[in-house]
């Protein structure tokens, strides 16, 4: 199993750091613009691999997409990260022409890869892939709802004074802080609905508070964050090569789903060795219907902006 991951900067390192420790890929090729700064971050991360205990080979290289071919996975995390009161649709202008060039340059020596797009605003990022690349929808991923649905959890285990792993809980919608839907109606702790354990009004607070997770990290910590979106990525890599048949919500073309239509918005998807391996629609409340109609037309306006 090999893996690109392109951009070697925090996001793309963690992601690559994570998936090495979980032993599972035979390749980790980190790809960079920056001289040498792939192949450092490479050298860095294998010179823990004793400390570890993973086997996986993490190389690096500054441009060469040649040292991608025949890759099985590839993230594509490039692009500038978000500074302090910044969108993510105020990136668009410059990010659209770096993941365009990224995804054909990935194709020409993997035709048959799986893309995972993680480069903000990230939902329309994917719409872009879709729209400039011939891979079916199944293998183009948007990695937004996977760490949205974790930064959802976070906030409800620490309202609840809970373990982690007792909570479940989903975000859907676009990867905005206007745009998440955080779902309340279906979180819970151990199969109790969490409305059994918080008032109505921390509950609100929760979801509010899940929705500016990647704003207020990027102000206390002057950029966006990185582990956990490698985490996120590192987890989507893995349901798809271990074939898993694993549930996450992540960015999908939709064609009448959730009744919306050429649009990529996180949905829960199943995820297995063909990618995207069906898409899984759930009973909304009518207050999260209207919301995700509200998201679309957000992430709509933000498609608007490409230049396709």
């Amino acid at each position: 199993m090999k893996v690109t991951v392109v951009g070697a900067g925090a996001v793309g390192a963690s992601c690559a750091e994570y998936i090495a420790i979980k032993n599972f890929a035979s390749e980790v090729v980190l790809l960079d613009i920056k001289e040498g700064y792939a192949e450092g971050k490479a050298m860095d991360l294998m010179q823990t691999a004793s400390l570890n205990g993973f086997d996986t080979e993490i190389t690096g290289t500054t441009g060469d997409y040649s040292k991608t071919a025949n890759s099985d996975i590839a993230v594509i995390t490039s692009g500038i990260p978000r500074k302090p009161g910044m969108t993510r649709e105020e990136l668009i202008g410059i990010n659209a022409g770096i993941v365009k060039t990224v995804a054909s340059s990935l194709l020409e020596h993997s035709p048959n890869v799986i893309l995972i797009v993680v480069s903000n605003p990230m939902d329309t990022m994917t719409y872009l892939v879709h729209k400039t690349t011939n891979l079916p929808k199944n293998k183009i991923i948007g990695m937004g709802g996977a760490l949205d649905s974790a930064r959802f959890k976070y906030r409800l285990a620490e309202a609840l004074g809970a373990p982690i792993s007792d909570i479940d809980g989903m975000v859907i919608g676009g990867h905005s802080d206007t745009g998440m839907v955080p779902l309340a109606s279906h979180a819970a702790r151990n199969s109790v609905k969490v409305s059994e354990f918080l008032s109505e009004d921390r509950l609100k607070q929760v979801v509010e508070d899940t929705k500016v997770g990647g704003a207020t990290l990027t102000k206390l910590l002057g950029t966006s964050a990185w582990y956990a979106p490698g985490a996120a990525v590192s987890s989507l890599v893995q349901a798809i090569a271990c074939d898993q048949n694993k549930m996450f919500p992540c960015s999908t073309l939709l064609e009448g789903e959730y009744g919306l239509d050429d649009i990529c918005i996180g949905v829960p998807v199943l995820l297995g060795k063909n990618g995207i391996e069906s898409i899984v629609e759930i009973d909304l409340s009518d207050a999260e219907k209207s919301k995700m109609q509200e998201s679309a037309v957000g992430v709509r306006n933000t498609n608007g902006l490409l230049e396709l």
